[in-house]
């Protein structure tokens, strides 16, 4: 059956109905075959999930092992080595900075916990804060797909159609943008300042002792496009945060778990956060997984209270995905595989710029480690975005897959409506000459868009 009558007879009802799915028949390294025989260079990752790379022969073996021995256990009941082994190598991971951790099936659950769990710390201390009952994200965020986690994001587009559905707790602040919210001749410490400035006049608004956690990205991914934070940024977040007794939340599902050039991005920040939610790389997209890990204040204030988490799911600390995930972690270590996408993406991101910097409508391209972002503009000087319904990402993305490339295409970049980015987050066994080779066919997808919009 020809992928265009599996596409017509499909009753998978596909993110768009307008558009077609490629049909993949397989995958190998960084490259994805089409059933059609057209190779892909997946310089995504898929959504930055393949950190590995596809058909990892170890990680294979380890599914296949634990399969022979069980899939599934009740976390509620049991436990086993796969998920004790990978919670001790995620905190090992941390220094032992953070103390505990709660395996869930994606980065959505994970902030779900997150949030429940600074809910659950402020109720289990001693006396005990009710009142706090607010959480602070920052606009443009995107934090998950469930209407809790929709709620904490300030991503427009995604939040529209459910606006009556949101929770009424959620207050938003400004995001760390510099490249749209810095002055041109603001410092970098007089731009970290500003923002701070604005937190805490949002926290007064609110009242200080209503709210439970500030929650952030540490390296902002889909919705605007890999920005990382102004240097000294978190650091007064923390400040403010530990101020007003209120939680720090980084949610590092995207830009975790070795994706930035350390383990964990915030190691780079010189901040520890009250709770950490991770998913994309860990699996590595062999399997469904997330976590979220707290440190040791928030887990020792509740043990000393009921004790209990008040949280659980079916396949919560599944079996079967601890096992996967766990080996991808050892691949990860054993083949120093962090360190590599630190010196790749600094090459990654040298060759963008030389190669790709001066094209008339790229506007920006920054990012830290194999998480790189390119945005567009109609006017480099003004920064003007394009309007929404040209779909310039779109077009690069649709582009660069005929010359052979898988990017992640993002909207809403300038104000939540309008702006267009990629992302590019390409697995951490990529070569030099797989990173040239996506850059070159990027800039022709870049420079097909240009012509067919006469720009």
């Amino acid at each position: 059956m020809s992928t265009r009558n599996r596409q017509a007879e499909s009753k998978v009802f596909h993110r768009s109905v307008n558009s077609q799915q490629l049909a993949v028949a397989s995958g190998r390294g960084c490259t994805l075959v089409l059933e059609d025989g057209r190779e892909v260079l997946d310089g995504a990752a898929g959504a930055a999930v393949a950190c590995l790379g596809h058909g990892n022969r170890n990680v294979q073996q380890a599914i296949l092992s634990q399969m022979d021995k069980i899939s599934y256990i009740h976390a509620q009941v049991y436990t086993s080595g796969p998920i004790e082994e990978l919670a001790a190598l995620l905190v090992e991971s941390t220094g032992n900075l953070m103390s505990r951790v709660v395996f869930t099936s994606s980065g959505s659950e994970s902030m779900e916990v997150a949030m429940k769990l600074a809910r659950q710390y402020h109720l289990e201390k001693d006396p005990p804060q009710p009142q706090r009952d607010l959480f602070l994200s920052r606009q443009q965020s995107y934090h998950g797909a469930t209407l809790g986690t929709l709620a904490l994001s300030g991503h427009v587009n995604r939040r529209a159609r459910y606006e009556p559905l949101m929770l009424s707790n959620m207050r938003k602040t400004a995001a760390c943008n510099p490249y749209r919210g810095q002055g041109v001749d603001e410092s970098d410490r007089a731009y970290v300042d500003r923002l701070a400035s604005y937190l805490e006049e949002d926290i007064k608004a609110c009242g200080p002792d209503r709210i439970c956690a500030f929650v952030a990205e540490t390296i902002c991914g889909a919705s605007l496009g890999c920005v990382p934070p102004v240097a000294g940024y978190l650091q007064a977040v923390r400040a403010i945060c530990d101020k007003y007794d209120i939680l720090l939340i980084l949610d590092e599902i995207m830009c975790g778990v070795g994706r930035t050039g350390t383990m964990h991005a915030w190691e780079q920040e010189g901040v520890v956060p009250d709770i950490q939610a991770v998913a994309k790389g860990l699996g590595g997209g062999y399997v469904p997984i997330g976590a979220v890990l707290l440190n040791h204040k928030v887990f020792d204030t509740m043990a000393a209270g009921s004790g209990v988490l008040s949280h659980g799911q079916t396949y919560q600390s599944h079996l079967l995905a601890c096992a996967a995930a766990l080996e991808v972690q050892r691949c990860l270590q054993k083949d120093k595989l962090v360190d590599r996408c630190r010196d790749l993406g600094n090459y990654l991101l040298s060759q963008l710029k030389a190669q790709l910097g001066e094209m008339p409508f790229v506007g920006d391209i920054r990012g830290r480690g194999l998480f790189v972002g390119v945005e567009f503009v109609v006017d480099k000087k003004s920064k003007e975005p394009f309007p929404s319904a040209k779909n310039v990402a779109g077009q690069v993305h649709a582009a660069a897959l005929r010359h052979g490339l898988a990017t992640y295409p993002g909207t809403g970049t300038a104000d939540g409506v309008r702006g267009d980015h990629i992302l590019l987050a390409p697995p951490f066994i990529i070569t030099t000459d797989d990173i040239d080779s996506l850059v070159l066919r990027l800039g022709k997808a870049i420079t097909d868009v240009t012509k067919e919009f006469h720009l």
